[in-house]
């Protein structure tokens, strides 16, 4: 049956009513509502937050390998992880815990990467306690983004060399899921039940932050209402150990590693590789407040922007990176003197503490006195693609605790940064109740990310 006229011109005028009142309110709030990580300083979250805040540092001689001969022989190394232990009995396909879908002999498929970052994203999963409502979820509307910097390349090494030695034979057939980078969000997925968009992004030291970033606007868009988002990485091994070295990129304080990481000090000669994880549950606000979900924290912007530079120096005066900030930021529609915290990339490097300080303190150059700015990286090293959830995670723990931070081995701060006039909490932590933190990450290539955590 034809509809008449009138009716259709009201159908219509419905119809643009509701497509106006969708575009208008595109941005729909996320929340965050589980946390979960491993780090050279704990195999979870809590206990990695109160080393942090207790100045401990997680960097040591490397056991991975003998690295006797090697140039550099300090790493923040994960000690004593074993997924088939580190995870909770979750159900959320019926009838079939995760303890039974993540045995030992799963977990020999895949890499040490992957096996972090399902040890982090199921702590995550466990704390948001998400378990006890998948009979209700749909599953389609729920997704993971695991950033991942490098992949597997102790695997890539180690099966390179059977197959120097031994012949074709010797190459395990899981070589390749071993290794690729997606391999993190492809096993979540599936141990997990969910079936939403299933992403890895791959941009260096900032990729577990773009990760973040990423799924904050999936859910914004309201192409998902739960994401879990993180980063993982385990690259300490010969060939990544030179290869860094070889770009004298690394610390080479070898006789005193838990001294060796220390951002914006004078005497800084390169960062500690590090390894872990680090994961967290972002859902809708409004699906997170049905299920009566604990929420510690909001996304309340991230911004994004490329150098266009150099493939591993900052721009001049950390231009890029600015512009990174500025745009969380705009995103934020926050103001710089709202931000009481800042999880600062502060690599250790000579260039890039720096040109980061430059940066901050362009931006917040009326308010240098009411922000706080640490780096983390001083005590877990640098955790390539996982470092910017991890240090998502400690920005969120700062706003729930009212806890900054320190950046220990400060001891003789650079002039370029005192010029700066910035605080970067040397040694000690700091009580401050905080309403807003920010997480930076850039990454070689000249990629930068910035996210903006509020207070809920």
């Amino acid at each position: 049956m034809l509809l008449n006229t009138s009716l259709q011109k009201l159908l219509i005028k419905l119809n643009i009513i509701n497509l106006n009142n969708t575009l208008n309110n595109t941005k729909r709030r996320v929340v965050i509502t589980g946390i979960g990580a491993i780090t050279p300083l704990d195999l979870d979250c809590r206990s990695s937050w109160q080393s942090a805040l207790d100045g401990k540092s997680g960097i040591g001689k490397i056991t991975h390998f003998d690295a006797q001969s090697a140039p550099v022989q300090i790493a923040g190394e994960v000690h004593g992880f074993d997924v088939t232990k580190n995870i909770g009995p979750y159900t959320p396909l019926p009838g079939v815990t995760i303890t039974q879908a993540a045995n030992l002999k799963e977990a020999r498929r895949v890499g040490r990467f992957c096996n972090l970052a399902l040890g982090a994203g199921l702590e995550a999963y466990g704390d948001s306690g998400l378990d006890a409502i998948r009979e209700k979820a749909d599953p389609l509307r729920m997704g993971v983004n695991i950033g991942v910097g490098m992949g597997g390349l102790p695997e890539i090494a180690e099966v390179h060399s059977a197959l120097l030695t031994k012949g074709y034979k010797r190459v395990t057939p899981f070589f390749i899921p071993q290794v690729i980078p997606n391999m993190p969000s492809g096993q979540l997925s599936i141990l997990l039940n969910f079936k939403g968009p299933n992403l890895c992004n791959v941009t260096a030291c900032a990729s577990s932050a773009h990760s973040l970033g990423e799924a904050f606007r999936l859910i914004q868009r309201g192409q998902a209402d739960v994401m879990l988002a993180g980063g993982a990485e385990a690259v300490i091994c010969p060939l990544g150990v030179a290869g860094f070295a070889s770009m004298k990129a690394l610390s080479t304080r070898n006789e005193d590693p838990e001294k060796a990481s220390r951002p914006f000090d004078r005497d800084r000669d390169g960062f500690v590789m590090g390894e872990g994880a680090g994961a967290l549950i972002l859902e809708e606000y409004e699906f997170a407040r049905s299920r009566s979900a604990r929420i510690y924290a909001e996304i309340v912007g991230y911004g994004l922007s490329g150098d266009a530079y150099h493939m591993t120096a900052p721009s001049p005066d950390g231009e890029g990176a600015e512009r990174a900030i500025r745009l969380a930021l705009e995103d934020s529609n926050l103001s710089a003197e709202k931000i009481g915290y800042i999880n600062a990339h502060g690599t250790s490097t000579p260039s890039g503490d720096t040109e980061e300080a430059k940066a901050i303190a362009r931006v917040f150059a009326s308010y240098r006195d009411k922000v706080h700015v640490s780096s983390t990286k001083s005590m877990t090293g640098h955790l390539l693609g996982a470092a910017g959830a991890v240090e998502a995670i400690f920005c969120i723990c700062a706003l729930v605790d009212g806890k900054i931070p320190p950046t220990i081995n400060l001891d003789n701060l650079d002039p370029a940064c005192e010029q700066t006039e910035l605080n970067f909490t040397p040694h000690h932590m700091v009580e401050k109740n905080i309403l807003y933190a920010m997480s930076n990450s850039f990454g070689f290539g000249g990629t930068n990310a910035c996210l903006v955590f509020g207070k809920i």
